[in-house]
């Protein structure tokens, strides 16, 4: 059973959400909240797999309750996917730098919707490839080499080379393809970077990477 947790300022958004998971076999809905702060207090007692939080919001807006999240450590486990209006929303790159799992349009169709839970509560991050590179060109490139991770060094030469493929988009498959060897290699690569850099996911290994300046040319 996946636990979730929804916080949006509009009920009717809030009512939505919680129709469409309460419908699922396999999901469980543990609480709800109308801003950032009342959404620490019921996470902290909750503890859910996965939280859909709304951007923008009065008192605690979701940035705001995000860096707290990703703070505590008996918080390590919650994964948080942002919910915004717009694909590219001014806010999404600092999201994954404080370690947003992915994000989500408030549009999104409702199967999309749980598929996004689900990949998250796997493990996974809503980061596709195609948004992943308007992340980067839009907003990534302006800040490239601002943050260089104080633990960059920690990774081999072949680690930050495999880092760097991820921040284009690309799929283990294709980095796999591009670097030629297998996808499991890739993936050892891909795990080992994130362990040594604090990644909370692969969302947030590619912030690590567009703002170190790693590229693959």
């Amino acid at each position: 059973m996946i636990r979730v947790a929804l916080v949006d300022d509009q009920p009717l958004v809030r009512m939505g959400l919680a129709t469409i998971i309460g419908a699922e076999d396999d999901l469980e809905l543990v609480g709800e909240a109308g801003d950032g702060r009342e959404a620490l207090a019921m996470l902290r007692r909750s503890r859910p797999d996965v939280v859909l939080c709304d951007i923008r919001m009065p008192v605690l807006d979701g940035l705001g309750l995000l860096e707290q999240v990703s703070r505590e450590e008996s918080l390590s486990a919650v994964r948080v996917v942002m919910l915004t209006t717009f694909e590219l929303d001014d806010y999404v790159f600092e999201a994954l730098r404080l370690g947003a799992s992915g994000f989500l349009l408030k549009d999104a169709a409702p199967s999309r919707l749980l598929d996004a839970i689900r990949v998250v509560a796997d493990g996974g991050s809503l980061l596709a490839p195609s948004v992943t590179r308007r992340v980067i060109e839009e907003i990534g490139a302006s800040r490239r080499s601002a943050r260089r991770h104080p633990r960059l060094d920690d990774l081999t030469e072949r680690e930050k080379e495999v880092v760097a493929w991820v921040a284009t988009g690309r799929s283990n498959a294709e980095i796999a393809d591009a670097l030629v060897v297998s996808p499991d290699t890739v993936r050892t690569h891909v795990s080992r970077a994130m362990v040594k850099l604090g990644a909370r996911d692969r969302a947030q290994l590619v912030v690590f990477a567009v703002e170190s300046g790693l590229r693959t040319d």
